[in-house]
């Protein structure tokens, strides 16, 4: 469970103090790590200590202890020399090896935990007794998913965790190849500005020292921990939603989710019939840059013809020109309230239609 290199470190830093030689063997044999050269001598005495029943001894000039990992034989520790001070060294070093082992498996314990709260994985009961267990308390609370344009590499997960390296609190790990989670306290973080904040804290970061490109998706507050699961939930549907209908956001809450999280929840033979309502049977599937252009623009200048003529520079005529061409084409005057409202949740219930067959053809793709 722990890597040889901080089972190194660990003995290096031992040996830099006390000057006492130390070397550890797992119960196959294996020198982990050594502060001398001839370690490998010491294997076969060190599997023969396996089968002693005691936990010390001293053999070949060497003081031998056993490591164990909640009554399992983990490690044999051995330390240069016979004297009652190498005895002494020993036993610290075996004492400060074990308090490595409990902090490295419970890390390990509260990951897979975590996890299985995302995945809402654990009954209620199971909750509070692992969480009482692990020392986990229940605090006010908001899911963060990470999102990597591409693919994810171990920068991302270094990345996150040195943004957050202070707290003992907060949470981050992984459950597929595409995102980090981060489950955040956010006891200090009292309003939606701040949690967004946070959000282009996190995107900026990524973007500047681990060079990838992300987009954030987070859920609302959640008091009690299994409530986590639905954060986790709706910090993945604010993400999916923001890529169908707000494709230029990096950070989407699910709190503003807006028009987009009914659009997204209706189903497909609904959105079908309420576009043939709306266009009959000539549907429109793209328009062209200038069409496109000019209705963005519209929308963008709250339906004011003169503002949004010299924006796109052109003479109001030209634009009104436009307009009554859009009209002709889709039966909708798009200068009334009215008409434009009706416009604009089609053409997103468009965007959506389109979203969810490209996912279903996807997943065809994957299965065959």
């Amino acid at each position: 469970m722990i890597s040889n290199q901080i089972l190194q470190n660990t003995i290096d830093g031992l040996k830099g103090i006390t000057r006492i030689d130390l070397c550890i063997i797992d119960t196959e044999g294996k020198v982990l790590a050594a502060t001398f050269q001839d370690a490998d001598s010491y294997v076969a005495a060190a599997l023969a200590f396996v089968e002693s029943p005691a936990d010390s001894q001293v053999f070949l000039g060497c003081q031998f202890f056993k490591v164990f990992d909640e009554h399992q034989l983990e490690y044999i520790l051995l330390a240069n020399g016979d004297s009652d001070d190498v005895y002494m060294v020993g036993k610290i070093a075996s004492f400060q090896i074990q308090n490595l082992l409990v902090a490295y498996k419970e890390r390990f314990d509260k990951d897979n935990f975590v996890k299985n709260l995302l995945l809402d994985n654990l009954l209620l009961v199971d909750i509070y007794n692992r969480a009482k267990k692990l020392h986990i308390e229940a605090a006010q609370r908001v899911v963060f998913v990470i999102e990597v344009s591409g693919k994810k590499d171990g920068v991302v997960m270094e990345t996150v965790k040195n943004l957050f390296a202070s707290s003992t609190v907060d949470f981050i790990t992984e459950v597929d190849e595409k995102s980090v989670i981060l489950v955040k306290d956010v006891r200090e973080i009292p309003t939606e500005a701040g949690l967004a904040n946070l959000a282009e804290v996190i995107v900026d970061n990524l973007q500047t020292e681990a060079m990838v490109k992300v987009r954030v998706g987070y859920g609302n507050r959640v008091e009690m921990l299994q409530d986590i699961a639905r954060s986790y939930q709706e910090a993945r549907m604010a993400l999916e939603v923001g890529s169908i209908f707000y494709v230029e956001a990096n950070t989407i809450s699910y709190a503003n989710l807006g028009i987009g999280r009914l659009i997204y929840q209706i189903p497909i033979s609904l959105c079908e019939m309420f576009l043939q309502e709306v266009f009959g049977e000539k549907i429109p599937e793209m328009f062209d840059e200038e069409t496109t252009i000019t209705i963005n623009k519209f929308f963008e200048n709250n339906l004011n013809i003169s503002e949004t003529a010299r924006q796109l520079y052109v003479h109001r005529n030209t634009l009104v020109y436009r307009l009554e061409r859009i009209e002709k084409a889709l039966g909708l005057d798009i200068r009334t309230f009215e008409d434009a409202m009706l416009f604009k949740i089609a053409l997103m219930v468009i965007s959506n239609m389109n979203y969810q067959k490209g996912a279903r053809e996807k997943e065809k793709e994957e299965k065959e």
